[in-house]
């Protein structure tokens, strides 16, 4: 009966966003490439890419709970050029998409007596974390799970899915992006996050290599494949650009602090002098692009508006062939920069479609968005300035 109501459940996701992308057709015939070829990706603006990538962040998670197949396909029906799942791995080396290692906070776990005894105390990036972690767990136990909604008092609507989809692995998630081009008749790319991937080399799973073997296995280790492998870790990136040969196309994230690795090894450079224009020219000879925190593209002054000036970063980055890619655009107030704000109801939502417009007259190559649909029309207001 369970296998029934999922059934009748994934086809009312998929009847819902077709509903809901419906409005928005002439913004994306304005965006998309041509039915069923393949986006240009890891090549600078000036080298192919027509317009900015949409990227569903975490899937459609504004819209459903994140990581889940079903958040993943809502988010390219409603016009996600990319979509990005978090790779964590289990007990036995599987990559599954969880936003964590913890995954107190994003599926059922602690409803599941049997695993009591599993909640533990683990350092991760050298911190403390308290709760059930996907390391001491195989994937057939994992599978006992249900995904639930990460921030419920921000997403109640979400909560009505809670307890409904499963922990995806990396491989049914390539599966479904394939299935969904064919669909589609467009190519949906995918965006995997390698997660904390000094906390998994310490523990002898190394998420490189089973990520590459992954890329490989589907056709998508060549330059102008629709993917690129992100991480805020800079070590694991030269592990697969040089150690493992990976061709596909490589984004380094940053935001605030130092990375993790670099922490660990004793380097004394952080985020932001990673980011000044000489070492820019250096990172370029590895990587492919920048996915930095939103305010280090354009910040926000002491009031929580948004400045009116942005930094330099887009330009210095395209000026040695980098892209960028700022994380991470959602509609809701709380989220929003003060100015644009609707009402005084964390929940409710702002300005956001106003709020991508501005990031994208920076010059920004593409966008992570909670919510696709809004990403989709943002760009259309964008591309009709122009």
């Amino acid at each position: 009966m369970r296998r029934i109501l999922m059934t009748i459940v994934l086809a009312l996701v998929a009847a819902a966003a077709l509903a809901t992308i419906a409005p928005a057709a002439p913004a994306q015939a304005l965006t998309r490439t041509d039915a069923g070829s393949t986006p240009a990706t890891g090549v600078g603006p000036a080298r192919g890419q027509r317009e900015p990538l949409v990227i569903g962040h975490r899937g459609a998670s504004g819209y459903r709970p994140e990581h889940t197949l079903a958040a993943y396909e809502l988010a390219a029906r409603m016009g996600a050029d990319f979509i990005e799942p978090d790779l964590v791995s289990t007990k036995e080396g599987v990559l599954v998409a969880r936003h964590e290692p913890e995954i107190g906070g994003t599926t059922d776990v602690a409803e599941h007596p049997e695993f009591a005894a599993r909640r533990t105390t683990k350092l991760v990036d050298g911190r403390p974390v308290t709760g059930w972690f996907t390391t001491d767990f195989t994937l057939a136990e994992l599978k006992t799970l249900r995904a639930k909604e990460r921030l419920p008092l921000v997403r109640q609507e979400n909560t009505i899915w809670d307890g409904w989809f499963e922990v995806p692995t990396f491989e049914e998630v390539l599966r479904l992006r394939e299935r969904l081009s064919r669909e589609l008749r467009r190519t949906i790319g995918v965006y995997p996050e390698t997660k904390h991937p000094t906390f998994f080399q310490q523990l002898g799973l190394a998420l490189e290599p089973r990520v590459t073997t992954a890329l490989r296995r589907h056709g998508l280790d060549r330059p102008t494949a629709p993917v690129f492998v992100q991480s805020f870790e800079l070590t694991n990136l030269y592990t697969l650009r040089n150690a493992l040969r990976l061709k596909a196309p490589l984004v380094f994230l940053s935001g605030t602090g130092a990375p993790y690795d670099l922490v660990a090894q004793g380097d004394p450079r952080t985020y932001a002098d990673l980011q000044q224009p000489e070492s820019l020219a250096v990172l370029a000879r590895t990587i492919d692009g920048l996915g930095p925190d939103k305010s280090l593209v354009i910040p926000r002054n002491a009031d929580g508006t948004l400045s009116s000036t942005p930094t330099s970063l887009v330009r210095d980055a395209h000026a040695v062939g980098l892209l960028v890619h700022p994380y991470t655009f959602r509609a809701e107030n709380t989220f929003l920069p003060a100015d644009y704000r609707l009402g005084s109801d964390p929940a409710d939502h702002g300005r956001a479609v106003d709020e991508q417009v501005r990031f994208l007259q920076t010059g920004i190559d593409g966008l992570f968005t909670d919510q696709p649909d809004i990403g989709v029309a943002a760009r259309g207001a964008f591309l009709r300035q122009r």
